[in-house]
């Protein structure tokens, strides 16, 4: 199941939804930096993040506090999203697209009310953790998505029976083993990216 050569093996079977997956993350990020008709909404996801780090702050290890709630709220989530993709694989599309779109309209909301210099202040500080934890977020959707497609599948085979009927379990049953070894590599990624966050990319923010 650990073995890195089936592991590498599988990463290139979900190629075509990984790559779907960067596809969905970056049309949310432009659609959330031009697109004013949705900034209300995207205001106030900003503004519920601003208010638990403001909670954080206010714990006596600030750091070890931001590390904990933003690896538990990623890892959570990512592992959720895989296994949530089995409802036609929908809810990790609108994840991705969501999460572009709030770092997209962020980064367009600082360059319009602060500059471009401070714009690109903000991508510096995302990109120490964003390089790790972006890529382990689109994987996760990757893998939701997929299960999704192999429910519908599944779902077609039992509404229109034929000589494949029982190929779908071996599919699903296949999927699930070998989704075992991305929860694991996710998660200790997600760690890696939390870790980061709640050091380097505070630091560099700060400058």
């Amino acid at each position: 199941m650990f073995r890195w050569s089936e592991i590498k093996a599988h990463f290139k079977i979900m190629n075509p939804y990984i790559t779907f997956g960067f596809i969905l993350f970056f049309a949310g990020l432009v659609v959330g930096g031009t697109n004013s008709a949705l900034s209300d909404y995207l205001e106030q996801q900003i503004r519920a993040l601003g208010n638990v780090a403001e909670s954080l702050e206010k714990t006596d290890n600030p750091t070890l506090a931001f590390m904990v709630f933003i690896f538990l709220n990623n890892a959570i989530k990512s592992i959720f999203i895989i296994y949530i993709g089995a409802i036609l694989g929908i809810i990790p599309i609108f994840f991705l697209v969501l999460n572009g779109m709030i770092v997209g309209f962020l980064l367009h909301h600082v360059a319009e009310t602060q500059g471009t210099c401070d714009m690109f202040s903000v991508i510096l500080g995302l990109l120490p953790h964003g390089i790790i934890e972006i890529p382990a977020i689109v994987v996760a959707c990757a893998y939701g998505m997929k299960f999704g497609v192999l429910l519908l599948k599944a779902l077609g085979r039992l509404i229109i029976p034929g000589k494949e009927a029982g190929k779908s379990g071996r599919e699903i049953e296949y999927f699930m083993v070998r989704s075992v070894p991305v929860v694991v590599i996710l998660t200790v990624a997600l760690l890696i990216a939390a870790i980061i966050e709640s050091t380097i990319s505070v630091w560099i923010s700060s400058l």
